[in-house]
């Protein structure tokens, strides 16, 4: 007798097959049979559901949560089933005797993780990767994978000369031999970094940047020797790739023979020539045996700033003494007109794309306040309330912000992306040389909202604009994501797989309303939002979450490499050991 009967549904596999109305039986936390099944002890009805493989994130920072927040929300509630964490060379793991305060304080810098969560949150009482994923094995709603970050090794093995100088060659193998541990362990691949905005609480380069060519190469090869392993990587600048850069992602990719995914990538119809010649490195490095994929946000930016914690804004020129100062003395400074010409004059100065995205006051919107007599902002343009009350857009902006003690959250004027845009993003997942991700989860807890990219797909693409059929979106969430991450049986809903489950309405799913929750340690914030239309989330065959709400079942598990992965196929397909969609 099955476990569970899901019944009357509609099935959609993740292969991109055409839906069919099957019935679905779970035996021992896997499919046992899709179809007409047999008796059951539970079942579940279905009806009026689609009943899709759980969707599968593959650039997340839930490294520290996962010590907090046991369900992963709103991660789980939104139909994500397994994700891959320990991106950008950023892990807690492993661990030196002493500079478990060093990779926390750098999180908190580089990821936007509350110092003061982090800080009563997260023990750091283990040393290697081994003891830190078996702190967390079993006691997750979903499951997660962790890479080995770099900047880890690298502090590890050189201490405080991470930060200051190339490796020596006796370090580079220290280094190799403690990722070869790592990756033996459980660790399900080798991350870096030399984004240029990634720097250290010091406002030094992470380790990671301090880094050559070199030392890359060859901890990407050490790859090779552990199956089910894969690489990710954040180049320096989301731009047209120099030629040593190109050599560089390819080497790392033919070195390791794995597949080398970096981040982000932002398409739209107006940068299609940008977006074409940066797709080219999956060009260059597929003549060269190797494979090279971007991750691609579809969600558009609606990051939220905020004065109290200054994430973004203390990159204008002249802004970063403003965040140095405690509270009270920033709200001082906010209200003294010689600082706000200061400010206003260093905002000006901002290149192009900078000024845009962060100092156009007059198109920015009031999210939410703390105050109580604030709230007939909420939801109003800058330039409306400055006209309304015969100021300039940045006098009216900071004025709300002191009055409200800078707990006021504020983001850009946005648009949805078009049908050019979905088009243009469409046929970048087609290529096989992007692939969905980029979410960030876990991280920039204050700052950004990409959380529900995978029902803003199913939402937003699908149904409102018909950009791309159900069941090939289905496909790129689930299906394109577990293989190019070699995640064994997982990602489709076949027999055998394990029962790891969305059922949704797909004339209802959808984001639902953000906002900011005071639920982190110490009693931080976070934006949070529940998801419309999904109806119930299974992991192991077990029922995870239900209408929003989790069940406070915990049947995830720790993703190793080997046991949970196989080795990713080097094909632009994005299959590994069979075909991708048909």
């Amino acid at each position: 007798m099955l476990d569970t009967a899901i019944r009357g549904g509609e099935v959609i596999d993740g292969t991109g097959a055409p839906r069919r109305r099957a019935d679905v039986g779970i035996a021992g936390g896997r499919i046992a049979a899709v179809g007409d099944v047999g008796d059951a002890r539970a079942e579940i009805d279905a009806s009026g559901l689609v009943v899709a493989p759980g969707f599968v994130d593959v650039h997340a920072h839930v490294d520290a949560q996962v010590f907090w927040d046991r369900a992963l929300t709103p991660y789980s509630l939104h139909g994500v089933t397994s994700m891959f964490a320990g991106n950008c060379g950023f892990t807690l793991a492993p661990l030196g005797a002493d500079n478990g305060d060093y990779l926390v304080r750098m999180l908190a810098v580089v990821e936007g993780m509350p110092l003061e969560s982090l800080q009563a949150g997260v023990p750091c009482d283990w040393r290697t990767t081994a003891e830190y994923l078996d702190r967390i094995d079993g006691s997750t709603a979903i499951n997660v994978g962790f890479m080995v970050g770099h900047s880890a090794l690298r502090h590890v093995v050189m201490g405080g000369d991470a930060v200051r100088r190339a490796a020596e060659p006796h370090e580079v193998d220290a280094m190799c031999r403690l990722l070869a541990e790592g990756l033996r362990a459980g660790g399900v691949g080798f991350s870096s970094s030399w984004g240029v905005t990634h720097v250290d609480a010091d406002g030094v380069p992470v380790p990671s940047r301090w880094a050559s060519a070199d030392e890359l190469l060859a901890l990407a090869a050490v790859c090779r020797s552990v199956p089910g392993t894969s690489l990710e990587f954040i180049p320096p600048g989301v731009n047209v790739f120099t030629d040593d850069e190109l050599e560089l992602l390819t080497g790392m990719s033919t070195g390791a023979g794995r597949p080398l995914n970096w981040n982000v990538l932002r398409v739209d119809a107006g940068n299609r020539e940008f977006v074409n010649g940066v797709l080219a490195a999956g060009d260059h490095a597929a003549a060269r045996g190797g494979r090279v994929v971007a991750l691609n946000m579809p969600v558009p930016l609606r990051s939220r700033f905020t004065f109290r914690t200054g994430f973004a804004l203390d990159s204008l020129p002249g802004w970063p003494p403003l965040f140095a100062l405690p509270i009270d003395a920033r709200v001082a400074a906010l209200q003294d007109p010689a600082w706000r010409t200061r400010l206003e004059e260093g905002a000006r100065q901002a290149p192009g794309q900078l000024a845009t995205n962060l100092a156009d006051w007059s198109n920015r919107v009031i999210c939410e306040v703390a105050d109580p007599g604030l709230r007939r902002y909420e939801g109003r343009v800058v330039s409306e309330i400055a006209a309304e009350e015969g100021k300039s857009p940045f006098d009216a902006l900071l004025d709300i912000v002191c009055a409200d003690r800078l707990q006021t959250t504020f983001t850009r004027l946005t648009s949805e992306p078009s049908a050019s845009d979905w088009a243009a993003m469409v046929a970048a997942w087609r290529s096989g040389r992007a692939a969905i991700g980029a979410s960030d989860a876990g991280a920039h807890l204050d700052f950004s909202a990409n959380f529900d990219y995978h029902v803003y797909v199913l939402a937003h693409a699908v149904r409102e604009l018909g950009a791309l059929s159900l069941e090939e979106a289905v496909h790129y969430l689930t299906d394109a994501p577990a293989r190019l991450y070699g995640l064994r049986d997982r990602g489709r809903l076949a027999p055998g797989t394990h029962a790891d489950l969305v059922l949704f309405d797909e004339a209802a799913v959808g984001p639902g309303a953000i906002h900011t929750r005071h639920d982190l340690p110490a009693g931080a914030g976070r934006l949070y939002a529940e998801p419309t239309g999904i109806a119930r989330v299974v992991v192991s065959g077990t029922t995870v979450a239900v209408d929003g709400k989790v069940t406070g079942a915990q049947p995830g598990r720790v993703l190793r490499s080997g046991a949970d992965t196989e080795t990713p196929s080097m094909s632009s397909d994005g299959a590994s050991s069979s075909s991708g969609p048909r």
